[in-house]
């Protein structure tokens, strides 16, 4: 019976388990934290979001990073064969808003529960507590393992299923990056992803902790230093949005967070001088904007600006639009020029924030970067450089906007790893 040996206990890894020991092989799994799955407790604020139930060519096109490579590992274990998996395990599941899939519950223990539970079945033992310090290799093949920097432990194959360096009390603290370093691969920067911007203004902190609902987003590069005609008119940009989108984000005591802003941040380059644009009304045109503050206007005909604004904005919200305008707050609407009232549409559907980088890995969902795919096999999750060697995971340079996507990606690396481990030489 074959002997493998599957580094990390979490999504990648449990599931590579449970498809090699399906497959036939003898498996143990060393995970070096006490229990199971710490960062698929805390996914999804602790409701863990499975996958996404798009259509499979769809999912695709939500990954940021090599998705090509992922067609073999997708379309043979896609989203709904995870589903199935769970429900079929007794893990009841609900699709909701944007096709993302979480338990019935509400709650990522069960998630773990579920594959724990499956693991048991098949016998595989989990030996915690116990941290891969090398992976031992001879003439081009793997031969076994270092265990705690003292137990030697043979194994036929070896699936590295560690992780990246995001939310490193979980366990991931890049251990996958030295162990494909030492044998010989090469990495691409490890980056943090889905992660919190922060900005230049400071007018974002009068706003920490309000949160706006369906809100657009647009994210450009920002050119300050636009080309200038043979007039000396400066042209406007033409470049195309890095990202635009729509959804929830949050103002915080660094910048700005939430759903939107996490998205936006896949396609944000580290050194590139990047600006967002919020949209507060995205539902209105700038014609019908217009026309709705004229209306605004027109019933508190004699009020002063700073009072007519209550129905077009949060309380908390005012202040900073009135000091951006730069309208004066006590001037009565009817003193307003169309000039100023246009410019207050303009701004309204254009709120601009220069980004000045990410937050760390603490508070990164994700790690973009990761061990090349180049030196991987697509069709196995097997080394192109050290035979009975896989990476499935986060670990590979391969990542997904939020939505259930990249832990799509975990399930399907880790079964075709574990399928391929179990079946071949």
């Amino acid at each position: 019976m074959k002997k493998i040996a599957i580094i990390g206990c979490g999504a990648a890894g449990m599931m590579a388990a449970i498809t090699a020991a399906d497959a036939g092989s003898s498996v143990t799994i060393f995970e070096k934290n006490e229990k199971p799955g710490k960062k698929i407790y805390i996914t999804g604020k602790g409701r863990c979001n499975v996958t996404n139930a798009c259509d499979v060519n769809d999912f695709f096109q939500n990954v940021r990073r090599n998705s090509k490579f992922l067609y073999s590992a997708v379309y043979s274990y896609d989203n709904t064969a995870v589903m199935d998996f769970f429900e079929k395990n007794g893990c009841p599941l609900k699709v909701e808003r944007g096709d993302r899939v979480f338990p019935v519950s509400d709650h990522s223990s069960d998630i773990i529960r579920t594959l724990v539970k499956a693991i048991n079945e098949r016998n595989i033992p989990i030996e915690y507590g116990s941290e891969v310090t090398k992976v031992e290799v001879a003439d081009g093949k793997v031969t076994g393992l270092v265990i705690n920097g003292k137990q030697h432990k043979e194994f036929d194959a070896v699936i590295v299923c560690t992780g990246g360096v995001s939310y490193q009390s979980t366990g991931s603290t890049g251990d996958g990056y030295r162990f494909a370093k030492e044998t010989g691969h090469e990495l691409v920067e490890a980056l943090p992803a889905l992660v919190p911007f922060e900005v230049k203004e400071s007018w974002y902190k009068d706003l920490q902790g309000l949160s706006l609902r369906n809100v657009g987003l647009r994210m450009v590069k920002d050119s300050k230093a636009d080309a200038e005609d043979k007039e000396g008119k400066s042209k406007k940009s033409k470049n195309k949005p890095l990202y635009e989108g729509f959804g929830e984000m949050l103002f915080t005591h660094f910048g700005i967070s939430g759903p939107l802003v996490l998205t936006a941040s896949c396609y944000y380059t580290k050194g590139v001088d990047t600006k967002v644009f919020i949209d507060l009304k995205p539902a209105l045109s700038e014609e019908q904007l217009d026309k709705r503050v004229l209306r605004e206007f027109e019933g508190g005909m004699n009020k002063q600006f700073k009072n007519v604004l209550g129905p077009l904005f949060p309380s908390k919200l005012i202040p900073v639009m009135i000091e951006l305008s730069g309208i004066n707050p006590e001037k009565t609407v009817n003193d307003i020029t169309k000039q100023e009232r246009q410019d207050f549409v303009k701004l309204i559907k254009n709120l601009p924030l220069t980004i000045t980088g990410t937050r760390g890995f603490q508070e990164a969902i994700i790690t973009a970067g990761g061990v090349s795919v180049k030196d991987i096999n697509p069709s196995t999750m097997e080394s192109k450089k050290v035979q009975g060697l896989y990476f499935a995971g986060e670990v590979l340079d391969t990542h997904a906007v939020t939505g259930g996507f990249n832990l799509q990606i975990a399930w399907s690396t880790g079964h075709l790893a574990g399928e391929s481990a179990a079946s071949e030489y």
